[in-house]
C-alpha cells in the first residue's frame, strides 16, 4: 500500500464559513431539483413518524428553517440552533414572518459537538437534519453522546449524515475526474474512511456507510430504531421523474414507492444521504 499523505488542515472556522458564504443557497437546495424535491419529501415523511404535539424539540443545524417549518406544523415546540450565524439569521427572515414562529422557542448558536448548556432529558425530540453529525469528525461519539444524553427517556434522536457508498455512485463522473486530478490514493483513502478531508475540499465532511451508523450509535450507548436511505429510484432518470411530476395522481405513487424503497435494508447505503432514528438503550 502507498504511504498515505498527511491529511490536509480543515478546521472549525472553515466549516462555518462554508455555511456562512453558502447562505441563501442552503433554502433552495431541497427545492431547486427534482432528486431535492424527493429527498425533502423523504426526510419529511421521516420525521413525522417520530414527531408528537406539544413535544420540545431542538433542532440542531437548522439553516434556513425548511424543517423548523415541518416541525412547527406537527405541533412541536422548537429551540432552534445552528453553527452557522449567517444561516441563523436566515431562519429568523424565512420562519420569523410565517405561522410558523409561534412554535420557536428561541434562537441559538450551537456547535453540535457541545450541548452541555442542555440538561439530561431536556428534549423530548433531538432532530439533526442537513449532517451536521457529518462535520464533527474525531468528536462525532461525542457529539451522539451528547444528543442522547439531553433526550427524554422516552425521547430519541432523528438525523441524517452524509452517505459514502450513495454519493460514490451517484457522483461518479465526478469522482473520476476529481481523482484524476488529486492522486488515486487520495481518492482511495476517501472511499476506505468516507473523509473528504484527503482530498483537502472546501466542502469537506464525514460519509458513513449504514453499518457505520449502526456502530457509531451502539458505542454512543443507543440503538437504531430505523433508518432510511435518500434517495434511491430518484436519483436515476431526470426525463422520467420529470414525467412523473408533471401528473400529480402518478408523483404521489412514485413517492409513496420511493420512500418505501428506501426504507429497505439493501438500499440504505444507496442514496446520497442516511437518515436513522435512535434512542438511548436506558430508554429501552
Amino acid at each position: 500500500m502507498a504511504a498515505m499523505t498527511a491529511m490536509p488542515q480543515h478546521d472549525d472556522l472553515t466549516t462555518r464559513a462554508y455555511y456562512d458564504k453558502l447562505g441563501d443557497a442552503e433554502w433552495h437546495r431541497l427545492t431547486r431539483d427534482l432528486p431535492g424535491r424527493v429527498s425533502f419529501e423523504v426526510h419529511r415523511r421521516f420525521l413525522s413518524r417520530f414527531v408528537q404535539p406539544g413535544q420540545r424539540v431542538l433542532e440542531v443545524g437548522a439553516g434556513p428553517g425548511r424543517f423548523t417549518t415541518e416541525l412547527a406544523a406537527l405541533g412541536a415546540r422548537i429551540v432552534v440552533t445552528d453553527f452557522s450565524p449567517v444561516q441563523l439569521e436566515l431562519n429568523r427572515d424565512y420562519v420569523g414572518n410565517t405561522p410558523a414562529e409561534e412554535s420557536v422557542e428561541s434562537r441559538e448558536l450551537l456547535d453540535v459537538r457541545d450541548t452541555s448548556r442542555y440538561a439530561d432529558g431536556e428534549f423530548d425530540l433531538v432532530v439533526v437534519y442537513g449532517g451536521p453529525l457529518s462535520y464533527a469528525f474525531e468528536r462525532t461519539d461525542e457529539a451522539l453522546k451528547g444528543l442522547l444524553r439531553i433526550t427524554a427517556t422516552d425521547g430519541g434522536v432523528v438525523a441524517s449524515v452524509m452517505s459514502m457508498l450513495g454519493t460514490w455512485r451517484h457522483h461518479l463522473a465526478s469522482v473520476v475526474d476529481l481523482a484524476a486530478q488529486v492522486g488515486e490514493d487520495a481518492n482511495d483513502a476517501v472511499i476506505r474512511t468516507g473523509d473528504l478531508r484527503h482530498i483537502g475540499a472546501e466542502h469537506a465532511c464525514q460519509m458513513f456507510r449504514a453499518r457505520e451508523v449502526e456502530q457509531l450509535v451502539v458505542r454512543c450507548g443507543g440503538r437504531v430504531i430505523t433508518a432510511s436511505a435518500s434517495n434511491w429510484a430518484s436519483l436515476g432518470n431526470p426525463a422520467a421523474l420529470e414525467q412523473l411530476e408533471s401528473d400529480p395522481e402518478r408523483w404521489r405513487r412514485f413517492l409513496e414507492h420511493e420512500v418505501s424503497a428506501c426504507a429497505e435494508p439493501g438500499a440504505l447505503d444507496g442514496g446520497t444521504h442516511l437518515l436513522f432514528a435512535a434512542r438511548s438503550v436506558k430508554a429501552g
